[in-house]
């Protein structure tokens, strides 16, 4: 007797299977034969891992407007209003609100998130109220808590010692921004502490590295050669990466290289990388999306972040991954049926790489958490950011949606539309 059997399902890689679940893992995959206390239909529908964000601001989600709007939409205004609201902020209020966006999460079958959270102020109540949310939500959504000195580890008086205190408090991977410290130099320094830092704890790290449109801000060389250094591999990760777009190609040629050789991963968040970057320009105005094919082409992971919904950098979003990777497809180019099914992969398996979560996949023997989208397959499931019909975070059904078919009154034509369609 199965607790729970997925019937019929469609897998990212085109297989037709049963996924049968027992407590919080799956126990059997294929052709299932046997009783269930309840049973998904899923035939015809997609049935994927769960959505994973390597790339969040949880601390900040759902302040837009607090204490006032963005008004020239730049990546520093933000930063400064930040900067008022952060010390505002009751503990109550930040984590009612990442409460309310986990729902959101929840319901969109993003099970996995890691949230960068602001060490900045010496009261430290941005790692307080994320340290309980983490504790409310593990029964079903994975949350990784990054501890980052948003003004800076050196530019701030006591960006180190709060950094490492809330390490100390248990945060789970180290952050930085190297090219808002006061100097080029600050920023390799930093850098070089922050790896270091990382290595001796036996932490990830995940580096806010190079947001800018300044093709000189070039800390990503020096992270990739301090995670060489160090040997912190799959470990790292860069953050927006934006400078790339405007870097000369030449270098761009010698820096991917290094990257590869490094082992880090590259995180590009493209709702947000567009909306921030290019501010200065007039016309022709540049993306400010990082170069998210030719890393793949050298063997870097790459994956999708969604950085924020509804707050001082950004007033939309949804907690919709397929959203981010919809948008990341657009601004990237990748228009080819393998590309497509790519950013696919890099808003799940990819990006679940990048967290090293364990027991990710479909697979027997893998955690029972799991999405069934209204969608045949994972380009159909971009092209229309498909519904999650049911999500499954281990081994309980935790959301379910009706399939939102529209009805028509047209003579001659069908009662009912459902924008599926099968692609050659």
């Amino acid at each position: 007797m199965f607790d729970l059997l997925v019937k019929g399902g469609t897998l990212p890689d085109g297989r037709v299977s049963d996924i049968a679940i027992k407590g919080d893992r799956i126990v059997a995959t294929g052709r299932v034969e046997g009783e269930a206390r309840e049973v998904i239909d899923a035939t015809g529908d997609l049935v994927s891992p769960p959505f994973v964000d390597p790339h969040f601001h949880l601390d900040a989600t759902l302040s837009y407007g607090l204490p006032r709007v963005n008004a020239s939409g730049t990546l520093l205004e933000g930063i400064a209003l930040w900067g008022e609201l952060r010390d505002v902020a009751t503990v109550d209020e930040m984590v009612a609100r990442a409460l309310i966006y986990c729902d959101w999460a929840a319901s969109m079958g993003l099970l996995a998130i890691r949230s960068h959270v602001d060490t900045t102020p010496d009261h430290l109540r941005t790692v307080e109220a994320m340290l309980e949310v983490k504790a409310r939500v593990a029964s079903y959504i994975d949350l990784q808590l990054v501890a980052f000195p948003q003004d800076g580890l050196y530019r701030h008086p006591t960006g180190r010692e709060n950094l490492i205190r809330a390490l100390d408090k248990g945060l789970d991977v180290v952050g930085g921004i190297p090219h808002f410290e006061r100097t080029m130099a600050d920023g390799a320094e930093s850098l070089r502490d922050l790896c270091r830092i990382a290595a001796e704890r036996g932490l990830r790290a995940d580096i806010h590295c190079d947001e800018s449109d300044d093709p000189l801000s070039r800390h990503v060389e020096t992270l990739a050669a301090e995670v060489t250094r160090h040997g912190l591999g799959g470990r790292a990760a860069g953050s927006h990466l934006t400078s790339m777009h405007s870097m000369d190609n030449y270098y761009v040629s010698k820096l991917l290289p290094l990257i590869a050789e490094s082992g880090m991963a590259a995180i590009p968040n493209p709702l947000i990388n567009i909306t921030l970057q290019g501010r200065h320009d007039t016309f022709p105005k540049r993306r400010g999306l990082t170069r998210v094919k030719e890393m793949q082409a050298h063997g870097i992971t790459v994956g999708w972040g969604q950085d924020c919904v509804m707050d001082p950098w950004y007033s939309l979003g949804t907690a919709d991954m397929l959203d981010v990777a919809f948008m990341g497809l657009h601004v990237a180019q990748m228009t080819h049926p393998e590309e497509m099914a790519r950013c696919f992969r890099m808003v799940t398996e990819d990006n679940a790489r990048i967290m090293g979560l364990e027991g990710y996949g479909l697979e027997k023997g893998c955690m029972a958490s799991l999405v069934v989208l209204d969608a045949g397959n994972p380009v159909e499931a971009l092209r229309l950011r498909a519904e999650r019909l049911a999500v499954i975070s281990r081994g309980k059904v935790i959301s379910r949606r009706d399939r939102n078919d529209a009805r028509l009154a047209l003579s001659g034509r069908p009662e009912s539309v459902r924008r599926r369609h099968r692609m050659p």
